[in-house]
């Protein structure tokens, strides 16, 4: 299993920044996803999760700004995030859901996730 996430940078506080993450090794469309984010000295949060029939949950912090899709037949998880704010800032990850697929009201469980990705950092500056 490999998941490699791109697309992270540095931008000002109200931009943009789109990630994604390629997987492979295993079927894709088998398993929900979801990404993760993680600053130095602080536990890893989930910010958004999708099941693997495409619907969708969110981190409060981040209702109404960012957006989870996927691409099922390019193996490829995007989150697109807009309004971006410096407590933002974090590496980012993707993650797998274990074997059968996240339930859908446990797709913000971190405990529902096997793989992740090395992560790719998001600045936002003020």
């Amino acid at each position: 299993v490999q998941l490699v996430e791109s697309g992270g940078g540095s931008v000002q506080a109200g931009g943009s920044l789109t990630l994604s993450c390629v997987a492979s090794g295993y079927t894709y469309s088998s398993r929900s996803m979801g990404w993760f984010r993680q600053v130095p000295g602080k536990e890893r949060e989930v910010v958004a999760g999708i099941h693997r029939d495409g619907r969708t949950r969110y981190a409060d912090s981040v209702k109404g700004r960012f957006t989870i899709s996927q691409d099922n037949a390019k193996n490829t998880l995007y989150l697109q995030m807009n309004s971006l704010k410096p407590e933002d800032t974090a590496m980012y990850y993707c993650a797998r859901s274990k074997s059968g697929g996240a339930p859908y009201l446990l797709l913000l469980s971190p405990r529902q996730y096997d793989y992740w990705g090395q992560g790719t950092q998001v600045t936002v500056s003020f």
